[in-house]
């Protein structure tokens, strides 16, 4: 794989922007899984680049919120277990995956994410509105069985999937949404490093583009923290879905 320094560029100004983009509104993914495709990058080597570049700004995340995190640490290590072993399931289906196999189901995968990303504000209103907490309750089967099978798609793709523990937290933890929120950007950082620890030790890793995002993804991320409260979230989220079915629907006519 021979990419210039120019590729090189993009690939930094593609995490710049998902980074600050995942600061305000989600779906970063949406923007560094294309503009890798865009440059030459193998579908699949480009989702194992994505996931290892991401990896600082999930920590970033989960260390901002560990406040919201104290008091839930048997849930915490209950559904922390079920990501490990989910995240590390997806991570070697994609690996087994073939790259035309992958090419063909990743623009649905670009699609669901849209979709959640674009629904985001109506699956939030499904979240039980609740006033405190309730306690470090162990979670039930159901709800470690579906972040089990969430944590699979996590290892294999990612894009959306806070929306989706947003989703099925929200309504099976006992728990405020900001507290709710927190336990699920853990499970993200989890699944995350779970998954870029097999691509690394696997060495499907284009390390030089990685060498490049991962800064600029933490750069982006702080910006877009310090402009959160000036940005139109809806406006940019609306962007980003735009920018996510157009991707999809280059890669189904090429």
């Amino acid at each position: 794989m021979d990419l210039s320094a120019l590729d090189h560029l993009a690939a930094a100004a593609a995490a710049l922007a998902a980074g600050a983009v995942n600061a305000v509104a989600g779906g970063g993914t949406l923007i560094t899984f294309p503009a890798l495709a865009a440059v030459g990058v193998p579908a699949k080597t480009a989702n194992t680049t994505n996931a290892v570049a991401l990896c600082p700004g999930y920590f970033g995340g989960t260390w901002a919120q560990r406040g919201d995190l104290l008091g839930q640490r048997r849930r915490s290590i209950v559904l922390g277990i079920a990501g490990f072993f989910g995240g590390l399931c997806g991570a070697f289906l994609l690996l087994a995956s073939s790259e035309r196999l992958f090419r063909q189901v990743v623009p649905f995968l670009i699609l669901l994410a849209c979709g959640l990303l674009g629904f985001q504000g109506p699956i939030r209103k499904l979240i039980p509105v609740r006033s405190s907490a309730s306690g470090d309750t162990v979670p039930g089967p159901v709800a470690v069985v579906s972040t089990f099978a969430t944590s699979i798609y996590g290892g294999y793709f990612g894009a959306g999937i806070g929306i989706m523990f947003l989703a099925i937290l929200g309504l099976l933890l006992p728990e405020p949404l900001r507290r709710v929120n927190a336990v699920k950007q853990l499970l993200s950082f989890v699944i995350n490093v779970t998954a870029a620890t097999v691509f690394v030790l696997r060495g499907n890793v284009a390390w030089t583009l990685v060498a490049v995002m991962a800064p600029a993804a933490l750069v982006g991320g702080n910006l877009g923290g310090r402009v959160a409260q000036r940005l139109d979230a809806n406006r940019l989220r609306t962007v980003v879905v735009v920018l996510g079915v157009a991707a999809a629907v280059r890669m189904l006519t090429s």
